[in-house]
């Protein structure tokens, strides 16, 4: 009998033992923590890489799309120096948020998804980029390159989810995001955050 390469006999970890993607930084394998319109975040655990549950939402916000990170990325240094007024990178992998015309509702899954653009978020001084892609074989969004495909409604959305998911009543929120960035630059986060991860973990 014999085995694909690479065979893994145990389950790899999402975030060290999957690959970047098939084309990065443009078409990126993204593992999914979270589907739209769930009422609970979930992260992955970063010692067993099984889903843990990190807390309800306190508010109404849910997320519009699916959410997860670009395994073998890390937000350190080099993530920090594309963004103004970070004082570090946040110490995860890199966030993306990915549109799909059909829902799909199962997390803990795997995907191609195209890079298109991103939202820049400093999160407590902390860069903590928030690429955002759409589903590489989705015949709805196949024609979609740059952010300025998708429809605008949609980005406020992400950018008023983010804004506020972590907002707790009478207390403010040390979250900021500017302006949306194109492809070319959430290229360059990705590329960043792919640089800082070797760094930290190594190649291999």
């Amino acid at each position: 009998m014999s085995f694909p390469s690479p065979f893994y006999r145990w389950r790899p970890h999402p975030w060290h033992g999957l690959e970047v993607g098939p084309d990065p930084p443009r078409l990126v394998h993204v593992y999914i923590e979270t589907g739209p319109f769930d009422p609970v975040k979930y992260e992955v655990d970063k010692e067993t890489g099984y889903l843990r549950v990190d807390r309800p939402h306190r508010s109404s916000s849910h997320h519009p799309t699916l959410y997860g990170f670009i395994p073998r990325t890390y937000c350190g240094d080099g993530v920090k120096a594309l963004m103004d007024g970070a004082q570090r990178g946040d110490g995860d992998p890199l966030d993306i948020s990915v549109v799909s015309e059909r829902p799909i509702e199962r997390v803990e899954v795997i995907l191609n998804a195209r890079v298109v653009g991103g939202l820049p978020m400093l999160d407590g001084g902390e860069a903590d980029d928030k690429i955002i892609a759409v589903l590489e074989n989705d015949p709805f969004w196949s024609d979609a390159e740059a952010l300025d495909d998708l429809p605008s409604a949609l980005i406020d959305r992400l950018r008023h989810y983010f804004e506020t998911y972590k907002v707790l009543p009478d207390q403010p929120a040390d979250v900021s995001i500017g302006e949306t960035y194109g492809r070319e630059h959430a290229e360059k986060v990705v590329l960043a955050a792919m640089s800082d991860y070797e760094a930290a973990f190594g190649s291999e």
